[in-house]
C-alpha cells in the first residue's frame, strides 16, 4: 500500500504528497496526542531525515498544510527515498509509535 504520491509538477520539479487523515495509523496518531495533519507528517519527515538519512538534509523543502503533507524539489531520488521511509511509518503502527516516542524523548516537538 503506497499512500504517498510523487508527481512531476513542472519539468524537473517534483512534489511528494500525502493526504492527511487517510492513513491506517490516524487513530494511533490521535492516541499519541497528535493530529494526523500535514504538519504532523512534516515532523515525521524531519525526524526520519535527521535520524536515518541525514544525507537528504537540504535536498528538498517542505510546504505542508492542515489537509496535506508536501515536500518538493528537483531531487527526484531524494524524494523517492523519503517517500519509501514515510510510507513505512504511515502503514506500520509499531514503527510510528517508536518514531514518535524516540523523537519526543530527544526533545523534538511535533508542530501539529
Amino acid at each position: 500500500m503506497t499512500l504517498l504520491k510523487l508527481i512531476e509538477t513542472t519539468s524537473g520539479q517534483y512534489s511528494l504528497l500525502l493526504e492527511a487523515g487517510t492513513t491506517p495509523v490516524d487513530d494511533l496518531i490521535g492516541e499519541l496526542g497528535h493530529e494526523p495533519n500535514g504538519y504532523f507528517w512534516e515532523g515525521v519527515a524531519q525526524v526520519l531525515v535527521s535520524t536515518e538519512v541525514p544525507t537528504l538534509e537540504g535536498r528538498f523543502a517542505y510546504d505542508p498544510e492542515a489537509g496535506m503533507f508536501c515536500a518538493y524539489g528537483t531531487d527526484l531520488s531524494a524524494l523517492e527515498d523519503l517517500a519509501a521511509r514515510m510510507n513505512v511509518v504511515a502503514t506500520d503502527g509499531e514503527r510510528l509509535r517508536r518514531l514518535v516516542s524516540e523523537a519526543e524523548a530527544s526533545g523534538f516537538e511535533f508542530d501539529d
